[in-house]
């Protein structure tokens, strides 16, 4: 198979096209979600002022999503790294695990900023 070939099919792999369709739906939910508030609240300054209205309940909402995916994260954790110590492993896992961890707390950080900075 040509190198080409390869990266085709990699670009095209099932994984990336559901990840494609997921990021598709989700912006897709987000759109209509604007689109029926600001249709329920009449107009698009009514919608931003029923958003600065209820910004307290969406930082709740928001702590308790955090919450929820910490959890998950560390019950994943703690069984990917148990099986990658069953196998044997040389602490790859470990390594890419702590990548992904900085990298998660750094996004919701710039997020939870970015959002404080407009407020």
């Amino acid at each position: 198979m040509s190198p080409r070939a390869n990266w085709l099919g990699r670009l095209f792999s099932r994984h990336a096209v559901k990840a494609l369709l997921w990021t598709v739906v989700i912006i897709a939910a987000a759109v209509g979600a604007n689109v029926v508030g600001i249709y329920l609240v009449g107009s698009v300054d009514g919608w931003e002022q029923w958003l600065a209205a209820t910004a307290g309940y969406f930082l709740v909402w928001r702590l308790c999503l955090y919450g929820a995916t910490a959890y998950g994260w560390v019950w994943m954790r703690r069984r990917l790294l148990a099986r990658e110590a069953q196998n044997g492993a040389d602490g790859q896992a470990r390594r890419r695990l702590v990548r992904s961890e900085i990298a998660g707390v750094i996004a919701i950080v710039a997020l939870e900023a970015s959002l404080l900075m407009q407020g």
